[in-house]
């Protein structure tokens, strides 16, 4: 069977000394746990058991690995040297039995590349800087990023120009290059022709950039200078630079509103990537009419390969392997034959997890904990669930205010937290389970002003100038006889003196207190709470606020005491949700701002979907229209605007977790008083929200509504 699908790929068997010879072997793959060779008796060896595999690189004289333990270089797929030497390194914090201890790894890699004339030379990426290597990967040096105070490259090519250029793409701002040999040399904007996201003046990501260097007929190279191709990460594009124009011209589109290009491959004659559920091949034209290529120049429809397609499903089926990568010759005798190489193939197909079936098809609404302690005041959502075709429930049990909602049977649980009018937990849970209903306990983690009150803010973010306990707040001047009493009454006000004796400041603290995110025995505590809660019956975790605060013109004041060297925002998220999986088994949802799912980035919150999904079961956007720029997305016709959001941001959110994770959006079920809802919030808009979700082809939703008030959702699935 392995040699029959062998024969697709068009590798013929070849003598042992001529595989030992050419120091290769017919086909690597790339997985999530390491490298295998495949030799053409259907063989399958080992060759490198470290970590997840997500890049293949050959050059004339070695091999380079793109890998979760950063950069991996070897001469004979035998022997491999780590080559990270001046790449930033990741501590992530181990808290075990009361005793904490350090991981250093290296910061996750977006892209390698090697420069296609100079094997020497490499470039590399990480979330918010680019690094050049000129003897192998043996050193790094950064080469920065442009001026914009958010992460989210995703990409990074090499060429000469003919001076060095290096290239990167971010989520947001589109490709830059740099002449990388100029001193002071600045990161330029370059994205002339590339299609922007809809209503804003960003270019849509791209996904990947590819460099090639024209051949002659007998296989050297052209005086000519590179061509450089790109692709996008949400719509299904393929264009070339025009270097000399400072432009890129479309070469291929599919005229669709939503798709993934990703993983460009340029043979001799071929344009090769892995697109959502396929492998395809576009025709290139020959070196002298790429070089002189016009705005007309479409490239045509491209060849879907549903034999590499069946290859790589048989290579799951027969060998049990779940492909990441893959590299191969499409003729073994010839050492100069073309290769074949294919990255990100989680695009073609996505492995559930026992935990992820679980919580997949799950349609629900949050429960206010409120309205869940009386049979009377619950009847009505019982009655909504059972009428609307809902199968879900989300409930408060740690709510925004650090408050506990449950009696916990664990003494340490109660010597943190503070009960506060519990539900009586098994009832509850009973009720549920007789319904046939999946429940969610809800815990609000870092934002909880009970733990922050324990011990002298023991727990609490500081504040550096006030030696207290910190609280974002915002100034607002304004005359004395503006105030009134009211302002003087509200706790979260206060007045302070102005510099005109007319005027005073008006200080108002926003209703939020947060403890450390660098805190183990905060970590601990969430673990504590979550695990007993599964343990008493509900079905799955749901975390909210794992993130830090955000809002207050004082923020730079906040100091985080529990941070241990080399720990940033990442390391911090990263290191909890480490801790709750070893502690927790149980699915575990985590919800993020709606913008965090759209963008490869977790700026300000350190929420990064790429970095989190691999501790998760499943994410939670809150795409409410309300919240993005009222502009944003509200092309005509303007009353589609949450369809867009929530059809868009429910499948950029599965391609940048790799599709790793369930995406199970909350839908905004509520009116705010901004421009756009108050022209079009009825129960339309909220329809149009599922409809976008539903036609994603997402598996879950979640309604909500603080208040709790559900008149707005539509019919279930069926449309009864």
């Amino acid at each position: 069977m392995l040699c029959l699908w062998l024969s697709l790929l068009v590798v013929p068997c070849i003598p042992a000394q001529t595989e030992a010879a050419q120091g290769k072997w017919p086909l690597l793959i790339g997985t999530g746990d390491g490298l295998y060779s495949l030799d053409q008796n259907g063989t399958l060896s080992s060759r490198w058991s470290g970590g997840a595999v997500r890049k293949i690189i050959r050059s004339d004289d070695y091999w380079a690995l793109l890998s979760d333990q950063g950069i991996l270089v070897s001469t004979d797929l035998i022997r491999w040297e780590a080559r990270n030497e001046g790449l930033p390194i990741k501590t992530i914090k181990v808290y075990e039995k009361g005793k904490k201890s350090f991981i250093q790894m290296v910061q996750e890699l977006k892209d390698l590349e090697i420069h296609p004339g100079n094997p020497d030379l490499m470039v590399c990426a990480v979330k918010d800087a680019v690094f050049l290597s000129r003897d192998k990967g043996r050193g790094w040096v950064n080469l920065g990023m442009p001026a914009y105070r958010t992460n989210g490259i995703k990409a990074v090519a090499v060429a000469n120009l003919p001076e060095l250029t290096v290239f990167l793409s971010h989520s947001l701002y589109g490709i830059h290059y740099i002449n990388a040999d100029i001193p002071g040399a600045k990161w330029l904007e370059l994205n002339t022709g590339i299609e922007n996201l809809e209503t804003t003046g960003n270019p849509d990501e791209v996904s990947d950039i590819a460099v090639v260097l024209p051949q002659t007929a007998d296989g050297q190279p052209a005086a000519v200078m590179p061509i450089i191709y790109v692709a996008q990460t949400f719509r299904r594009r393929v264009y070339q630079l025009d270097w000399k124009g400072k432009r890129f011209i479309t070469r291929w589109s599919d005229g669709g509103d939503f798709g993934t290009v990703d993983s460009l491959d340029i043979g001799k004659h071929t344009i090769r990537f892995v697109q959502d559920g396929g492998v395809v091949e576009l025709d290139r034209q020959s070196p002298a009419e790429e070089v002189a290529v016009s705005p007309q120049a479409m490239l045509p429809y491209p060849r879907q390969r549903w034999d590499l397609l069946e290859f790589i499903a048989g290579l799951t089926e027969n060998l049990g392997l779940q492909p990441t990568c893959l590299f191969f010759w499409a003729d073994s005798y010839n050492p100069y034959s073309e290769h074949i190489n294919l990255s990100e193939l989680w695009l073609l197909d996505s492995a559930d997890t026992l935990r992820t079936t679980v919580a997949k098809g799950r349609e629900g609404l949050y429960l206010p904990v409120n309205h869940a302690g009386d049979r009377n005041a619950l009847k009505p959502y019982l009655d909504l669930i059972a009428q609307r075709g809902l199968n879900m429930v989300v409930i408060d049990m740690k709510d925004d205010y650090g408050r506990l909602r449950f009696t916990p049977n664990n003494p340490a649980i109660s010597a943190k937290g503070r009960v506060f009018r519990p539900i009586e937990l098994e009832g509850f849970l009973k009720n549920m389970k007789e319904q046939g209903i999946y429940t969610v306990a809800r815990i609000v983690v870092f934002k909880d002003g009970e733990l922050a009150k324990k011990e002298g803010g023991k727990f609490a973010v500081w504040d550096s100038r006030t030696n207290k306990p910190w609280a974002g707040y915002y100034d607002r001047r304004q005359k004395k006889t503006d105030s009134g009493e009211s302002a003087g009454q509200n706790p979260l006000v206060q007045i302070l003196p102005a510099d005109d004796p007319a005027y005073e400041i008006l200080r108002t603290y926003y209703d939020e207190s947060w403890v450390d995110p660098y805190s183990e025995e905060v970590w601990d505590y969430i673990a504590t709470i979550a695990g007993e809660l599964h343990e008493r019956g509900f079905d799955e975790i749901q975390f909210d606020y794992i993130r830090f605060p955000t809002d207050g013109v004082n923020l730079p004041d906040a100091r985080y005491r529990w941070r241990d060297n080399g720990m940033d925002m990442d390391s911090a998220l990263l290191s909890f949700l480490r801790h709750i999986r070893s502690q927790v088994d149980a699915p575990i949802s985590i919800d993020i701002y709606g913008a965090n799912g759209w963008y490869r980035t977790g700026a300000r919150t350190g929420q990064e979907v790429e970095l989190l999904a691999p501790y998760v079961d499943v994410i939670c956007p809150m795409y409410y229209p309300s919240h993005f720029e009222q502009a944003f997305l509200a092309q005509a016709p303007t009353e589609l605007r949450p369809y867009r959001i929530y059809y868009q941001g429910t499948q950029r959110t599965e391609r940048i977790s790799r599709a790793q994770i369930v995406v199970r959006p909350y839908v905004q079920a509520f009116y705010l008083n901004v421009s756009y809802d108050r022209k079009y919030y009825n129960l339309d808009y909220v329809r149009r929200e599922v409809e976008g979700v539903r036609d994603a082809g997402n598996p879950g939703l979640t309604y909500w509504n603080n208040s709790g008030r559900y008149d707005d959702i539509p019919a279930g699935k069926s449309g009864s």
